[in-house]
């Protein structure tokens, strides 16, 4: 079992939003990652262990599953910040250094850019221990109301009503 992380006792932990099948979020996915996000220092922040059948080669975690962890944490960051839904546009990865299989990792964001009311420019970085960059991400998004990400299809009314503690303004 991954011991639990040492989040530092400033920062503020975001409510779980509940009963929903996210890959990268969900509790209730008892195949994804499970992430759950901290705000602190101007930055998203989150700490986990990539479980045993995510991995590539050997023990490393797969590639493709760093790349969802830094777009899960990219668009988490958008959602607390600038309280807006958003989908990727685009995003670019940079590998720095392998992660290990059942090695905790630090993941954070932030919000580089605000381009307006409708497009944001985020970065997601993922650290092993000895804070050893491991992947970088910068990622353009757009940006929706609940609203209009309704009417989208994207996400239906009750998940909307389970983020709209977190997308009201404060």
């Amino acid at each position: 079992m991954p011991e639990e992380p040492q989040v530092p006792p400033n920062f503020e932990a975001l409510p779980n939003t509940g009963n929903h099948d996210c890959f990268g979020c969900s509790p209730a996915n008892p195949y994804g990652l499970r992430m759950k996000f901290f705000s602190g220092d101007g930055a998203l922040f989150s700490w986990l262990t990539v479980p045993n059948h995510l991995c590539g080669w050997a023990d490393l975690v797969h590639g493709g599953v760093l790349a969802t962890i830094l777009d899960e944490m990219m668009g988490w960051t958008i959602i607390h910040f600038l309280k807006k839904f958003a989908l990727t546009n685009s995003m670019t990865v940079e590998f720095h250094k392998p992660v290990r299989i059942g090695e905790q990792i630090r993941v954070e964001g932030r919000v580089l850019e605000a381009g307006g009311k409708r497009e944001a420019t985020v970065e997601g970085l993922i650290y092993k221990a000895g804070d050893v960059l491991c992947a970088k991400s910068v990622g353009t998004f757009r940006l929706f109301t609940a609203g209009a990400i309704s009417r989208l299809g994207v996400i239906g009314e009750e998940a909307i009503r389970k983020f709209d503690f977190l997308i009201q303004p404060r």
